[in-house]
């Protein structure tokens, strides 16, 4: 796999307090990034720098061997919290069409193409027979499928998920990762994920980050590592189920 995104050195402080520290990270061309770590371990920010919202107190990184700020438009995101009043008077599909917007050739408008390519992330998500309801209305599995659709729009070359399947049940954490299987024939994944016992069957690789990153090959994480990660003992859960 040829890189496509590439950490050198990295680190970034908030204030006085060290977040990320000499982080090097390669990921290539349809690679299915796994990244895992405890709470305030640095995941949201080390995606927030590859996304450049933030900018590296030391080191460099590059996105298609450019800084991050110029290859927005090739990244699409789904992020940790939604932002938006669940009240706010909108439409699944409206939601949909503004991943379009930072892709959009027209002022003020939405083309045929901006909305043909939302219709298909709605159609992939199996969202466009709900396209008109209102967000208010939608459970917590129908939010996140709205919200990957809405990444999607923008046709992207890399997709960042940070915990997609947060607070939904595992019928619908499996549906969603089967489908970005899927995508990862033709695009990079990078997802941040507290279930490494799930995530393991659909990535490639995981990198381990509690300030500090260290990456592993999927069959390479242990019990131990978790524990070093996590600082305290894990035990192992079966998901397997029987239909």
């Amino acid at each position: 796999m040829s890189p496509i995104i590439e950490y050198q050195d990295v680190s970034f402080s908030y204030g006085q307090v060290t977040v990320l520290q000499d982080i090097n990270l390669t990921i290539g061309a349809e690679e299915f990034f796994a990244l895992i770590g405890p709470n305030a371990g640095g995941k949201s920010t080390l995606l927030k720098l590859l996304l450049g919202v933030y900018t590296p107190d030391r080191g460099r990184i590059t996105v298609f061997g450019h800084p991050p700020s110029a290859m927005r438009t090739r990244i699409g995101y789904v992020p940790q919290f939604p932002t938006y009043r669940r009240d706010f008077p909108i439409n699944v599909g409206d939601v949909v069409l503004m991943g379009r917007l930072g892709i959009t050739s027209r002022y003020g408008a939405y083309s045929r193409r901006d909305r043909d390519g939302a219709g298909a992330a709605l159609a992939a998500l199996e969202l466009d027979d709900i396209a008109g309801k209102q967000v208010a209305t939608l459970s917590g599995g129908q939010i996140q499928r709205m919200l990957i659709a809405r990444a999607l729009a923008c046709e992207p070359e890399i997709l960042i998920l940070d915990e997609p399947t947060a607070n939904i049940d595992i019928k619908a954490e499996e549906d969603i990762f089967a489908l970005l299987k899927k995508y990862n024939e033709r695009m990079t994944i990078i997802v941040v994920s507290h279930d490494i016992g799930f995530i393991s069957g659909y990535v490639n690789r995981v990198g381990c980050l509690n300030r500090t990153l260290v990456c592993h090959n999927t069959e390479e994480i242990s019990g131990k590592t978790i524990e070093e990660l996590y600082g305290g003992p894990v035990k192992m859960i079966d998901h397997a189920h029987k239909h």
